[in-house]
Formats: C-alpha cells, structure tokens, sequence
C-alpha cells in the first residue's frame, strides 16, 4: 500500500487524467462557472483563464478556495497538474494580476466606457427621437400641452352619453360600414383618449369585426384579441342585456 501511495503522489496522471471537475472562475468581481481536466497542467490553465480573466498568463496569479469558500492554496506552480492540489467541485479559483502597472477595473469600470452624448438643440432637430414620437402621439407633457390648447367644449363632447355607460357593460353598437349590422360586445374603457378629443367607449367584441386590440397610436387602453377591439361614439353605443350571439345558428345543417 506505502508502495502504491507513493507511486501517486508523483504520479498524478494515474488518478487525474479522466476526471473532470466543475469549479468557479473570479477576477475582478466577476465569476464565471467552468469545467477543467485534473490532468490540464497549470501553465495550459493559465492559457484558458486568460481570455476569460483578461490577466496574461505571465502575470496571473491564482488561489484556490473551497466549496466553502475558505482559501486553500495558491496554485503557484506552472508544471504541475490541476490534479496535484486539492481540488474539487465547487471550489473556486481566483485569479489576479501581479503586475502594479496594470489598469485595474478594465473589464467592469462602466464609467470608462465611452458614453454617446447629444446637445438638447441636436437632439430637439432629431425626428427618430423618443420625444418627437410623443410630440407626434401628443403623450406625456406634449398630451398635457395639446389638452390646454384644445376648447373645453371639445373635450366634453359625449361626457353626458358617457356617464350611463360603465366598463363590463354589454352592449352593442349598430354598424356605419356594415349596412346597420348590430355588433355585440363588452365595454372595456370609458373616457378621454389621446387620438381625439371628447368620450370615447372601448370595446372588445364577440367576434373579430374589430379594427385593433386595444390599443390606437402606440397608447394601450385596453387588452383584446387583434381585430376584436373598437372605439366608438358613446351616443352610438347601446348597454343591456345583449348576450353573446353565435353568428351561424341561422345556417342550415348541410352549410359549413
């Protein structure tokens, strides 16, 4: 057995070579999992850890800790084998950088980064710019802007009609483009809206004769299925007891 032992100890291939152990990567507040080969030498080690450290090799230094995270050693011999030191799932080795003139902070100080910087006059000339969209939808400040311009009358248009109405309502709303077919739904928004002034009544019908989903130049006010969705004039819009209609009762059974 003293024999065997011994032949090991200098021999670490004979037990390393296969084994392959998951362990953690840090430098620099940064960490990364990894897989290794007990039988990697430490010089090739240093050669993968390299691009992912940023530390050349010739000046990387590393130590190893436990699963617990206790410091164990430092892996400070470039001939020997990964093997050769205690190592096992879950440790972590960190690597740092002997050199003193070396820039610390290189891969993680954002505030070395480059930034992108516009005056306010260049970017107020930009039209892809997120606050010409808004100036264009009238959203945000620009809705508050356009709704201090526009009259009080305009704004108040089908308030009265709109009181009567209320969200869960069903209801239905004879068609203008449909030859005065009647439309069933259910009301989903009652209000003012962004894309003109007045009340406006939001509704999700039962089938897809909608125009969107709830939403009408880039403002959602409500979630429906694509094309089951419409906004109409509150004096259009007639609430009661308007249960859901199936559109093909009327066929006869040999129609499909």
């Amino acid at each position: 057995m003293a024999a065997t032992s011994h032949s090991l100890l200098h021999n670490p291939t004979a037990t390393f070579s296969r084994a392959v152990v998951t362990v953690f990567v840090s430098s620099e507040g940064v960490t990364s999992e990894r897989r290794f080969d007990r039988g990697t030498s430490i010089a090739a080690l240093k050669e993968r850890l390299e691009p992912i450290t940023g530390i050349p090799t010739s000046s990387m230094r590393l130590t190893l800790f436990s699963a617990s995270d206790s410091p164990l050693c430092q892996i400070d011999d470039d001939e020997k084998l990964l093997g050769f030191y205690p190592i096992d799932n879950f440790c972590r080795i960190h690597a740092t950088d002997s050199n003193p003139h070396r820039q610390k902070g290189a891969f993680t100080d954002v505030s070395q980064v480059k930034k992108f910087e516009i005056t306010d006059e260049e970017y107020e000339k930009r039209n892809d710019s997120v606050r010409a969209f808004k100036q264009r939808m009238k959203l945000g400040r620009f809705a508050d802007a356009a709704s201090t311009t526009s009259s009080t009358p305009a704004q108040d248009e089908f308030k009265e009609e709109a009181s009567k109405i209320n969200v869960g309502d069903r209801c239905q709303v004879i068609s203008e483009e449909a030859g005065g077919l009647a439309k069933r739904g259910t009301v989903k928004f009652v209000g003012l809206t962004q894309f003109k002034p007045g009340y406006w009544v939001g509704i999700e019908y039962d089938e897809p004769v909608g125009k969107h989903d709830g939403s009408v130049g880039g403002e959602r006010y409500f979630d429906a299925k694509n094309k089951y969705a419409a906004f109409a004039r509150p004096n259009r819009v007639q609430v009661g007891d308007y249960p859901e209609e199936d559109l093909f009762s009327d066929l006869e059974d040999d129609e499909m």
